[in-house]
């Protein structure tokens, strides 16, 4: 007699797909979270910034979760106003979740192939220095710079 045979599935095959789904889940949970919390409010569920903490400064990322539940409830105008870079990185967390999720279910990506100099990465570090600095300026017009 031999042993019954049990279908298998390749261990490459699925758990790609349970990380991209997972994460998913995370971030939609996580979104409904943000949007049903205003972070503006003490004592709600979000931790505070630690940087401005510390130093009473505004960090770069200082506003983002402010600037996404403004994005959820629908006042574009508030969520600029709490971190202009709000719309990009949000934009970049769906984009790079997309792919991944597509490439793991087994969906062709085709990404345009962009070459990326020094100057541009030296450029995008400028920008967040010179983003952070002035947003920590007290004069008009960089004061509404800070959430």
């Amino acid at each position: 007699m031999s042993a019954p045979v049990v279908p298998t599935v390749a261990v490459s095959s699925w758990r790609p797909r349970v990380g991209a789904v997972t994460v998913g889940a995370g971030l939609a949970g996580a979104a409904v979270l943000v949007a049903l919390n205003d972070p503006s409010e003490v004592g709600g569920p979000f931790p505070a910034c630690a940087f401005h903490a510390a130093t009473g400064r505004w960090c770069p990322g200082c506003g983002l979760t402010r600037g996404t539940h403004h994005l959820l409830t629908g006042d574009v105008g508030a969520a600029l106003g709490s971190n202009v870079f709000t719309p990009v990185v949000l934009a970049g967390i769906v984009a790079t979740w997309t792919v991944w999720a597509l490439r793991s279910f087994g969906r062709p990506v085709v990404l345009p192939r962009v070459r990326i100099g020094w100057w541009r990465g030296a450029a995008l570090v400028t920008l967040v220095v010179a983003f952070t600095i002035l947003r920590n300026l007290p004069v008009a017009p960089f004061d509404a710079l800070a959430p």
